[in-house]
């Protein structure tokens, strides 16, 4: 047993700060903090059939966590929904994307968003990335494609440029 705690406390030390980020950027950083605790308790139960590449699994795991989250907040909104009582308010948004640029991020499906944070705001490598989405490396970068040009044209309807156009 004593391995195991070693291995936990090591993959710890070298994973939770990227856990977290990835976490804070989709469900903001009160939220995160949970969606690690509840990572790496999954990762534990887990250990014996844990792969080799640590973060791509750890991160697949956070977005299933992330996942359930939002269904069991859909469930909650139903409920309050149905009590009558106002919906709850939304997480404060990303400060760093304007008002005009989360509202084209957030009309793209839920693949083609993440497809794109996945590359864009963890830095993973394609097949990194493929790992989270339990998807090929090849599959992965035909969605990206897919994603880019969908929020190229998106961002274009809303009279976003991208970075560096004049």
């Amino acid at each position: 047993m004593t391995d195991d705690h070693d291995w936990l406390r090591r993959l710890w030390a070298r994973h939770a700060g990227s856990v977290y980020a990835y976490a804070a950027r989709r469900v903001g950083r009160e939220r995160a903090e949970d969606v690690v605790a509840d990572t790496f308790v999954v990762a534990w139960r887990h250990r014996d059939r844990r792969p080799h590449r640590d973060l791509p699994w750890l991160l697949g795991v956070a977005r299933r966590v992330i996942a359930e989250r939002c269904r069991a907040d859909d469930r909650w909104d139903r409920l309050r929904a149905r009590a009558a009582l106002n919906g709850a308010p939304a997480d404060p948004a990303d400060a760093t994307l304007t008002a005009a640029a989360r509202e084209v991020l957030a009309g793209l499906d839920d693949t083609e968003r993440e497809v794109l944070l996945l590359s864009a705001w963890e830095g993973l490598s394609g097949s990194e990335a493929a790992a989270v989405l339990g998807t090929s490396a090849a599959a992965y970068r035909m969605r990206l494609g897919r994603a880019r040009r969908r929020l190229r044209r998106s961002m274009a309807e809303a009279g976003i440029t991208e970075a560096g156009e004049d």
